[in-house]
């Protein structure tokens, strides 16, 4: 007999019968469950994939790829060592700044932030700060002017708009006749950003270079130099190399150890969503054992009947794995085309539900960003898919083995 019947009998066992109709829905019901199994993995991976990238773009584009600054009180020369680094043809563009913590006050409103002093001309080149501009303009930023950029949050919680005046009280101090008191200087507001993080937009203002040195009292010196790479990946190893070129002596900063815990946090994550996820799946796909059983013994006759007409147990193993790993087969695929239709079209689908339920699943305040991307990574695709068929094909292998060892017809007793 042609090798061709064995799968032909494995595929004509998916089909429901006159005589047996539950076993195909149980056959059914397997391939259902692999499906949905498969799809919200994906889909879950999916929106681990797209809020890892969506929230390193949007640190990004408020932070460079790497920095370099000096021990001590501050990095003098700057623009040599910027020269210098600029040498290198991994490094695109530099800027120096200026960056210390103060105390905003307008009003009868205060709030902490971060200050950073930037030179608009250089910053725009190492950061996207300047398309995210909501009101007003970042070159508005002139030494001497002493104006401020704010983000939106901290507008809010300061109260202010374009034009407010926002005094920035520092940690230094000074003496004057009338005793100690803290330094500080008046700031016009002159732009407000929205970079659609909430950490950034509540806690960064941006002021002049020159206006931050004077009001921190660096003279000439810089916090340190930022760095804008041709390859993000390589910030690691090649801050420390142009650290060394420069002779030594520099603290090292880039994004990945900036943001370790978090991004950390996220890997670890995905590989336990996985994990768990996963056990769905294999449920679904060790249904396949019942469904298979319950098979082999609806066709103990027809089995006996072809070890009778000369089938090999090899052969009767074939047609139940056939069986088998055509319902992984099938589901699989079904999961992976529900699962990246969903991922693809998630960020609607939200909206949608959003809209009919008038709630927001996302709060910024909370999950960094206020939407859910979703980003389909075909590897993981991959992954997922090749797995959840080997979970299935191993499924079959008890059911197919028992069907085996169906002894020919003329040796079975009548029930």
């Amino acid at each position: 007999m042609s090798k061709r019947y064995e799968f032909l009998i494995g595929r004509r066992y998916l089909r429901s019968n006159r005589g047996n109709r539950f076993v195909s829905f149980i056959s059914t019901i397997s391939m259902l469950g692999i499906a949905i199994g498969v799809a919200v993995l994906i889909v879950v991976l999916s929106v681990m994939n797209g809020f890892e990238r969506e929230v390193r773009g949007r640190i990004l584009s408020l932070t460079s790829h790497a920095t370099i600054s000096a021990f001590g009180s501050g990095l003098p020369d700057w623009q040599g060592t910027a020269a210098k680094i600029g040498e290198n043809p991994d490094v695109v563009a530099s800027a120096p700044y200026i960056e210390a913590q103060a105390l905003l006050i307008a009003g009868s409103k205060s709030s902490g932030a971060m200050i950073t002093g930037v030179l608009a001309d250089y910053e725009r080149k190492v950061t996207s700060i300047t398309e995210k501009m909501e009101k007003g303009s970042f070159e508005a930023l002139k030494g001497g002017g002493y104006g401020i950029v704010l983000g939106t949050e901290l507008a809010k919680a300061l109260n202010v708009s374009l034009g407010d005046r926002v005094v920035i009280v520092t940690p230094l101090r000074k003496v004057t006749p009338v005793g100690v008191t803290p330094v500080y200087r008046a700031f016009k507001v002159v732009g407000i950003f929205n970079a659609a993080m909430y950490e950034f937009d509540r806690n960064l203002a941006y002021i002049n270079l020159q206006d931050a040195a004077k009001l921190y009292r660096m003279g000439d010196d810089v916090t340190g130099i930022r760095l804008k790479l041709t390859d993000m990946m390589l910030a690691p190893q090649l801050v420390r190399e142009l650290a060394l070129s420069l002779g030594g002596g520099y603290y090292i900063d880039d994004w990945t150890r900036k943001h370790a815990n978090f991004f950390r946090s996220i890997q670890l994550t995905k590989s336990a969503m996985f994990l768990i996820l996963l056990l769905v799946v294999a449920v679904a796909a060790f249904n396949i054992v019942s469904t298979l059983v319950m098979v082999v013994k609806d066709k103990r006759t027809d089995i006996a009947i072809l070890r009778t007409i000369g089938a090999s147990p090899r052969g009767i193993l074939t047609i139940f794995m056939t069986q088998g790993t055509a319902i992984g087969f099938i589901g699989t695929v079904a999961g992976v085309m529900l699962g990246v239709l969903i991922s693809v079209n998630l960020e609607t689908l939200i909206h949608g539900l959003e809209a009919v339920l008038g709630v927001h699943f996302l709060d910024a305040k909370v999950y960094f960003i206020s939407d859910l991307p979703a980003t389909v990574e075909w590897p993981d695709v991959i992954k997922i898919s090749v797995t959840t068929f080997l979970l299935c094909s191993l499924s079959t292998l008890y059911p197919a083995w028992r069907a085996a060892r169906t002894q020919p017809a003329q040796s079975l007793r009548h029930d």
